[in-house]
């Protein structure tokens, strides 16, 4: 089974399609949109029966046009990557990163689909599939993406992405992100994965070098006493939350809690401070309740519990 490995020799969770469920994929796809084509085909005939031969011409090259090479864009573009075919064969189209993909990625790989796959009848989308390590076509190597399997068993499944602790949360909402480079946030990505798989000496100097290349991206430093780590998966989530308002629009995808890890997301690397708890104020000690009625006299502790006082 073939594996991703990012510059930081951390494996990458995400497989690669095989060729014959993409192949598989693309026929499903091309039958629907042939299909789609007759039938808008055969209703442009019938409405267009009084114009002359060049208008008919010009209809058929734009439905062609607009059915078999947009439709596809259009579909990728508002389903992130989810064809029809693609959703019957469990694969999706992603970014080299891991994300979405968006309109000038599907643009891409439809333009260039034309020419591998439907001029050539798929022999250069499957010789470039073949020649490539990761399966890619020709559209997906000017792209940028890849295709991916989504249904993959549990046990492979991408390990646990701790998140920053609560009082780093929101803090870097004001970085610009825009200068770090799609390489940078998978290496980022899949460190704050493995990181509890790799030694602590050697998980710790990685950190910092991450830390310190997205720093220097951003322009803004690693803010003192933050561990890198931490700043990392803080960086980390702003940039994911940026991604979720850009895909759902508004405030973003609503996100359930992430689970609890079974133990201490952050290792205790070599020379990482120690933070101190948060300081929990001590609950006020309630005064004792006074005791209800009036107080009871001297006199009458002292009186028998008949209630009679004896003769003077």
């Amino acid at each position: 089974m073939s594996e991703l490995v990012t510059g930081e020799a951390v494996a990458l969770e995400l497989r690669p399609a095989k060729l014959p469920s993409r192949g598989l994929a693309v026929l499903l796809d091309l039958a629907a949109a042939v299909t789609v084509y007759i039938l808008v085909t055969l209703g442009l005939v019938a409405a267009t029966a009084s114009l002359d031969e060049a208008a008919r011409t010009a209809v058929t090259i734009a439905t062609f046009v607009l059915v078999l090479v947009g439709g596809p864009i259009l579909v990728e573009t508002l389903t992130h990557g989810r064809s029809l075919g693609k959703l019957a064969c469990g694969l999706r189209v992603v970014r080299d990163d891991g994300g979405p993909i968006r309109f000038r990625h599907a643009l891409v790989r439809g333009l260039l689909g034309v020419i591998e796959i439907l001029m050539t009848f798929g022999v250069v989308a499957c010789v470039a599939s073949l020649v490539s390590a990761r399966g890619r076509r020709l559209g997906d190597v000017f792209a940028g993406t890849l295709v991916v399997r989504e249904r993959i068993p549990a046990a492979v499944q991408g390990a646990f992405v701790p998140p920053p602790p609560p009082w780093l949360a929101g803090r870097f909402s004001g970085l610009d992100l825009s200068a770090v480079p799609d390489g940078l946030w998978l290496a980022v990505r899949q460190y704050l994965t493995r990181m509890r798989q790799l030694d602590p000496q050697v998980g710790w100097s990685m950190a910092e070098r991450l830390a310190s290349d997205v720093a220097g991206r951003t322009g803004a430093p690693v803010p003192p006493g933050v561990p890198p780590a931490m700043y990392l998966a803080a960086v980390l989530q702003e940039r994911q939350t940026r991604e979720a308002q850009r895909t759902f629009g508004g405030g973003g995808a609503p996100t359930a809690p992430a689970p609890a890890p079974s133990a201490a997301p952050y290792p205790a690397g070599v020379g990482q401070p120690v933070l101190p708890p948060p300081a929990v104020p001590a609950a006020p000690v309630s005064p004792a309740a006074p005791p209800v009625g009036p107080p009871a006299s001297s006199e009458a502790a002292e009186r028998p519990s008949t209630g009679f006082a004896p003769p003077a």
